[in-house]
């Protein structure tokens, strides 16, 4: 039955160690997010995360723990911004409003016919 327990502790620990391992990387990735932040004071939270590794975690997110949650979403939205846009222009695909706008100059310069801008406005429209 020792072992056993000695099983258990090792996996409590490791989940811990883990976890404190995840949160440690968050805030440095905080850190180096945040644009407000001198230079000066992120050295100074490094060098604090190094040699007081649990009590600068436990002070950083209690004191920039909301900054941080917002300097995450904004990323996330950027980084959906972003994703967005590429899939827009991988697919070809604009909005239907800028379709039916392009095929309207298309026709105002005679390049294509009226019958050929019906075509594309339908097919604006409907994808």
């Amino acid at each position: 039955m020792n072992s056993f327990w000695d099983f258990f502790w090792l996996l409590v620990w490791s989940f811990f160690f883990v976890f404190y391992l995840m949160v440690l990387f968050h805030i440095i990735a905080d850190l180096f997010r945040d644009r407000d932040l001198s230079g000066w004071w992120k050295a100074v939270w490094i060098i604090f995360l190094i040699i007081f590794p649990f009590l600068a975690s436990l002070i950083y997110l209690i004191a920039r723990g909301r900054g941080m949650a917002e300097r995450q979403a904004g990323e996330m939205r950027r980084a959906q911004a972003a994703s967005d846009q590429y899939i827009q222009t991988v697919a070809g695909q604009t909005n239907p409003a800028e379709q039916i706008a392009s095929a309207k100059n298309l026709l105002d310069s005679g390049a294509i016919t009226q019958e050929e801008f019906e075509k594309l406005k339908a097919k604006a429209l409907t994808s």
